[in-house]
C-alpha cells in the first residue's frame, strides 16, 4: 500500500528533537525568445554577468494562467508552481479537482514493486504542492544563460544507465547520477521561507523534495535571461521517463510548456542542442503545436479554476514578484575586493551586504593539531576559481564556452570554510558542490566507520550501520572506512552505483548502492537516500499537517554530531564526481567541492586548485598521498580485477592553452 505521510508524523515529532535524444526541433518548444543586453564583465574579469531581469506579478499571472489554460484543455486539474532563480516562491496555484496527494512512483529496475517491497522514497504520498515546487526548483536550478535543462532532462542524467532506455542495459550510469538528493529541505546551505523582511526572499532555497526527475518542470527565461522555473503536478505520479527513446504524450510537461510560451530559453541553450558522451540531453517530449490556444487572463481563472494556496514553509499564499539575480536581495553577488581576489567571484549574502561565509580556518584543531589556516583557504579557493576561469564547459553553449561552477571548502568537522562561484553558474552547483566536499571528508576519515555505526536504525525506514559491513566486506578489507584510503567523490561513486563496475549489469551492487540493483530508482539510491529519508518525510509531514509537526532539522542525517556541534554532513551526500579530500602530508585537514558545467571538469578544479593553491601558500597541503588514493583499491569481481578511480581531468581542458593530461603525475 503506499505509504501516507500520517505515518511519518510520530517520527517527525522524534526526529525534532535529536536519451539519444529528439530531433532538431527549431521552433516546437514556441517563438525563440531574443537575448537580453547583459551587463559587461567586471573590470579585469572574463565572464559576463547575467542580465538585470526578473519576473513582475504580471508575469507570474501570465504564466499561471497560460498553464491552468491547458489544464482545463486537457480536463486535468492541477497545482502550478512558479519560483525565481533562487527558488523563491512566487505562487502556487491549485485548480479545483487536482489530486490533494501524489504518489511517489514504486518503478523499480526489476518492475513495479509490489506492497512492502519499496524502500527509500518508493510509494510514499506526498502533498501534490510539494511535487510541482520541486519541479519549478529544478528547472530554475539547473540552467544558466548557457543551457536550458527541464525535468525531463534531470531524468535522463540521473538514472542506472544513461541515457536510460531498455537497447541501453550495460552502459555506464548518467553523468549526475544522485543530483536529485540535493537542495535539500534538510540542508543547512539552503534558505527558508521566513515571510517578509531584510533578506526575507535570499537564496538558494529549498526544496521540499530535492530536484525532481518527473517531466513538467521547465526553466522560464525574460529576453533571454534565465528568471526562475514552473512545475506542474496534476496526474498523481511523481515519477521518471526509464526510456528516452520513445516521445511520450504527457499532460503535465503540456501544462507547464504552455506555462512557459513567451518566457522560452533561447533556443540555441535549450538541452536537446546539448550533447553528452555523444548523447543529446532531451529538453521536452511536447511542442508548441500540441498545445491549446494559449489563455492569459489570469483574473478569469482565478476563483473560478481554482484559487492561490498557501504552502507551510514556501510561500503565505500570496503572489509576489521575484528578485534580480546578482543582487544583495537575491541573496548571491559579485563578491568584494576583501572577500576575494578574483574579479570575477560571485559569494552567498545575507542581503544586508554580507558575506554568508567569510573565509576562515579550521575549527578541528583538538582532532587535526595543524588546521587549515584562512590563508590556506584562500589560496585553494582561489586558485580553484582561477583554474574553472580558463577551462572549457562541457555543457554550455555556445561552444568554448568558459566553465561556470561554484566552489566550496570544508574542515574535518564538515565546517564551512568558504564558499564562491562563478556569475552564471547554475544554482544548483552552490549545495552540491558543499555536498561533494563534505563526502570527500567523511569518507576519507578515521571516523567515517564509527560514525555510520553510532546511527540510529529506524525500523522500516533506514539501517544505516549494515553499510559499514557491506563495504568492508565488498573490499575484503577490515579497516575500510576508518582512514586508511582517501576518498574522492568519484571514489564512493563507484561504490554507490546499482551495477558495479558501474552500467555493467549482472547480480552485484556497489555496497553504497541498494541491496539488490532490482531495488533501484531515483527515489531509493542507497546509502545517499538513507541518510536523509527521515529528515525529507518528517518535512513532508510538517508540510502536509500546516506545520502541526515539527519541521526537518536544519542538517541533515541522523549521524553523531561534529565536536562543534553540527552534523558533518549536513545537507546529505553526494555521489558524481567533482571533489578531492585535502590534506597535509598524510593527515586529513578538509575537502573541496565543485559542481558546474561538466563532472570531469568538477574533478579537475578541485584537484587542480587544490594542487595550485597548496604550491601558492609554500607547499604545506594538496593532495592526498598517491599510495592512499582510492585508485590503489582493486577489488575482484568474479575473477577480474577492477580498480576504483580518484579524479578523471579532460583531455584539452583550457581555452587558452593547448594543454593535455593536466592532471598527470599530480
Amino acid at each position: 500500500m503506499p505509504r501516507n505521510l500520517g505515518h511519518y508524523l510520530c517520527l517527525a515529532a522524534a526526529l525534532s528533537l535529536a536519451s539519444c535524444g529528439g530531433g532538431d526541433n527549431s521552433n516546437g518548444y514556441g517563438p525563440p525568445t531574443t537575448g537580453a543586453t547583459a551587463a559587461p564583465p567586471p573590470v579585469g574579469g572574463v565572464f559576463t554577468v547575467p542580465g538585470q531581469e526578473s519576473l513582475s506579478a504580471a508575469d507570474v499571472q501570465q504564466l499561471l494562467a497560460q498553464a491552468i489554460g491547458e489544464a482545463k484543455a486537457r480536463n486535468l486539474p492541477s497545482t502550478i508552481a512558479v519560483t525565481d532563480r533562487v527558488g523563491n516562491v512566487l505562487a502556487v496555484f491549485v485548480m479545483t479537482g487536482a489530486p490533494a496527494l501524489t504518489k511517489v512512483s514504486s518503478r523499480q529496475i526489476g518492475g513495479m514493486a509490489a506492497a512492502g517491497q519499496t524502500v527509500g522514497l518508493q510509494g510514499a504520498m506526498i502533498p501534490s504542492t510539494t511535487a510541482a515546487i520541486a519541479k519549478a526548483v529544478t528547472g530554475a536550478y539547473l540552467s544558466s544563460g548557457g543551457n536550458a535543462f527541464s525535468t525531463r532532462t534531470a531524468s535522463q542524467i540521473v538514472q542506472q544507465h544513461f541515457p536510460p532506455a531498455p537497447t541501453t542495459i550495460g552502459l555506464e550510469s548518467g553523468p549526475l547520477f544522485g543530483v536529485q538528493f540535493s537542495q535539500l529541505p534538510c540542508s543547512d546551505l539552503s534558505q527558508r521561507f521566513t515571510g517578509s523582511g531584510t533578506g526575507a526572499f535570499i537564496g538558494p532555497k529549498r526544496s521540499p523534495l530535492g530536484l525532481a526527475a518527473d517531466p513538467g518542470g521547465f526553466p522560464v527565461y525574460k529576453n533571454g535571461v534565465l528568471v526562475g522555473g514552473i512545475g506542474v503536478a496534476g496526474d498523481g505520479d511523481y515519477g521518471f521517463d526509464p526510456n528516452t527513446l520513445d516521445i511520450d504524450n504527457d499532460a503535465e510537461e503540456a501544462i507547464a510548456l504552455a506555462g512557459t510560451q513567451n518566457f522560452t530559453p533561447p533556443v540555441e541553450i535549450r538541452a536537446d542542442r546539448i550533447p553528452v558522451d555523444g548523447t543529446s540531453l532531451r529538453y521536452s517530449d511536447m511542442t508548441a503545436a500540441d498545445l491549446a490556444p494559449l489563455a492569459a487572463n489570469f483574473a478569469a481563472v482565478n476563483g473560478a479554476a481554482g484559487g492561490l494556496v498557501a504552502v507551510t514553509g514556501y510561500t503565505d499564499g500570496t503572489l509576489r514578484p521575484g528578485t534580480i539575480y546578482g543582487t544583495e536581495a537575491s541573496g548571491i553577488r559579485p563578491s568584494k575586493p576583501s572577500e576575494f581576489a578574483n574579479p570575477d567571484a560571485f559569494v552567498l549574502s545575507d542581503g544586508m551586504g554580507n558575506d554568508r561565509y567569510p573565509i576562515r580556518g579550521g575549527t578541528d584543531g583538538a582532532s587535526v593539531g595543524q588546521p587549515l589556516t584562512a590563508t590556506e583557504v584562500r589560496g585553494i579557493l582561489e586558485e580553484a576559481f582561477a583554474v574553472l576561469s580558463h577551462a572549457r564547459a562541457q555543457i554550455r553553449r555556445p561552444l568554448d564556452s568558459r566553465m561556470q561552477a561554484s566552489v566550496s571548502l570544508v574542515d574535518t568537522n564538515g565546517q564551512i570554510l568558504g564558499v564562491l562561484r562563478s556569475p552564471d553558474g547554475p544554482i544548483f552547483g552552490t549545495d552540491v558542490s558543499l555536498q561533494k566536499a563534505r563526502t570527500a571528508t567523511f569518507f576519507s576519515s578515521k571516523t567515517a566507520g564509527d560514525q555510520l555505526l553510532a546511527t540510529p536504525v529506524l525500523s522500516g525506514v533506514t539501517n544505516i550501520p549494515a553499510y559499514v559491513s557491506r563495504v568492508r566486506n565488498f573490499l575484503h578489507d577490515p579497516n575500510a572506512l576508518t582512514g586508511t584510503f582517501a576518498f574522492a567523490d568519484r571514489s564512493g561513486g563507484n561504490l554507490s552505483r546499482p551495477y558495479f563496475p558501474d552500467g555493467e549489469v549482472g547480480p552485484i551492487s556497489g555496497p553504497l548502492s541498494v541491496a539488490s540493483p532490482n531495488l533501484f530508482s531515483p527515489f531509493a539510491v542507497g546509502l545517499q537516500t538513507d541518510l536523509v529519508t527521515p529528515n525529507i518525510l518528517a518535512h513532508l509531514a510538517y508540510v502536509q499537517s500546516n506545520g502541526a509537526t515539527a519541521d526537518t532539522p536544519k542538517g541533515c542525517t541522523q549521524l553523531p554530531d561534529a565536536p562543534t556541534g553540527n552534523k558533518r554532513i549536513a545537507n546529505g551526500i553526494q555521489v558524481f564526481p567533482g571533489s578531492v579530500p585535502i590534506f597535509r602530508g598524510d593527515q586529513l585537514v578538509g575537502g573541496i567541492g565543485v559542481s558546474g558545467d561538466g563532472i570531469d571538469q568538477d574533478d579537475m578544479v578541485s584537484f587542480l586548485g587544490l594542487n595550485n593553491g597548496g604550491l601558492r601558500v609554500g607547499g604545506g597541503i594538496g593532495n592526498a598521498p598517491k599510495a592512499i588514493r582510492a585508485d590503489q583499491i582493486v577489488i575482484n569481481v568474479n575473477g577480474r580485477l577492477v580498480r576504483l578511480r580518484f579524479v578523471n581531468c579532460p583531455f584539452a581542458p583550457f581555452l587558452d592553452t593547448a594543454d593535455q593530461n593536466v592532471c598527470e603525475g599530480l
